[in-house]
């Protein structure tokens, strides 16, 4: 009896001895992988360490492909947007010689058809000129040497000397002067150079669709009551050949002429319409900014900037404004009272003040008594 006891209990604990090396045996396994887990989360740290890393940083990188790919469409695109524009433009000319002036011609009074000449005309040099001069102009690029430039900063893309209100383009992939915007339908950079073309593009772009929209409406609804007419004659046609007999005739439809001079009044006028709405609100978003003296991006930038001094309890004061009135002289480059006429109210290819690296003072600006608070 005594035997069995002792074998029993010499079993006992040979089972305990192996269940407390099992034991051991599997927690030192999960130390091993614990300890392996921590030194390959450290190397991984330790090779991607960054102090400037956050969330915005982290953001942006998952996004670069995203990016990247909107920056090279854009690109591409940008010639398919300069053709629409163009065909477009081109065909509410076309409608506009082809179907209204005939009309204008017979119906209106010799002043009104002098007034709607000479308006017309001018507005559309005005806007050829200024598209084309928008289209073709550099908006100008700082030199890659800094050899003449004082206290710029270095582009982190480019690597090249970066003056102020200079900017990074990832479509054009270089810096650009006083840069306000990447425009497809321009497929170039509105910049320093070619600023006052883009503005004035769009001010009498706008103005022409406003004219045509105003002196077609009329038209418009004449030639829309003519389509409603004309579809309300074709059911009436199809019924009338679906039980026609020998003595029924269907009635007279519009010809061709007239289909497309009522169609082509109605496009003018809703495409004149829908772009005044569209290209005044930008148009109107751009005079604010240029009375402002800053461009689309320096207004985030001082938006930001004036939120900041205001924690602190100080004023910011835009370092590029000369005021409303002046802001508009400089942008314009009025210098004189008959400029307004040379410069404004006509095609001028005149350059704007500065050379875009450095912002002297104008000459056309009086001196400012109120001190500037630099960004």
């Amino acid at each position: 009896m005594r035997s069995r006891q002792r074998m029993f209990a010499a079993v006992m604990r040979l089972l305990l001895k192996c269940l407390r090396l099992g034991r051991r045996r599997r927690f030192k396994l999960v130390r091993q992988v614990e300890q392996l887990w921590h030194y390959g989360h450290l190397c991984l740290r330790s090779l991607l360490y960054n102090s400037f890393t956050n969330g915005d940083v982290v953001l942006d990188s998952l996004f670069e492909p995203v990016y990247w790919l909107v920056d090279h469409v854009t690109r591409w695109f940008g010639v398919v947007f300069v053709a629409l524009v163009i065909g477009l433009t081109s065909s509410i000319v076309a409608i506009v010689y082809i179907c209204l002036l005939p009309l204008i011609l017979q119906t209106y009074t010799p002043g009104w058809i002098c007034w709607h000449l000479a308006y017309g005309h001018w507005n559309l040099i005005m806007i050829v000129f200024h598209y084309y001069m928008a289209i073709t102009t550099s908006p100008g690029h700082p030199p890659q040497a800094k050899n003449d430039l004082t206290g710029v900063s270095i582009c982190r893309k480019c690597i090249a000397p970066k003056p102020a209100r200079t900017h990074h383009c990832s479509i054009c992939n270089r810096c650009v002067l006083k840069m306000d915007h990447h425009c497809p339908w321009l497929n170039n950079c509105v910049g320093h150079y070619n600023h006052r073309y883009f503005f004035s593009f769009c001010l009498f772009m706008t103005m022409g669709c406003i004219y045509c929209s105003i002196s077609g409406w009329e038209m418009f609804r004449d030639a829309y009551a003519a389509i409603e007419k004309m579809k309300l004659l074709e059911k009436e046609r199809l019924q009338v050949a679906a039980n026609q007999t020998y003595y029924q005739t269907p009635p007279p439809t519009f010809s061709f002429r007239q289909r497309a001079f009522h169609k082509s009044v109605v496009y003018l006028w809703v495409l004149c319409s829908s772009v005044a709405l569209a290209l005044g609100a930008l148009t109107l978003w751009h005079a604010a900014l240029i009375t402002r003296g800053e461009t689309s991006i320096e207004r985030h930038i001082n938006r930001k900037e004036r939120q900041r001094l205001q924690k602190k309890g100080k004023v910011f004061r835009n370092p590029y404004s000369y005021g409303s009135w002046d802001n508009w002289k400089v942008f314009l480059g009025v210098d004189m009272p008959r400029h307004w006429l040379t410069r404004v109210l006509l095609p001028s290819p005149h350059l704007p003040h500065g050379t875009g690296l450095s912002w002297d003072l104008p000459p056309c600006v009086m001196e400012q008594s109120t001190p500037l608070l630099a960004i």
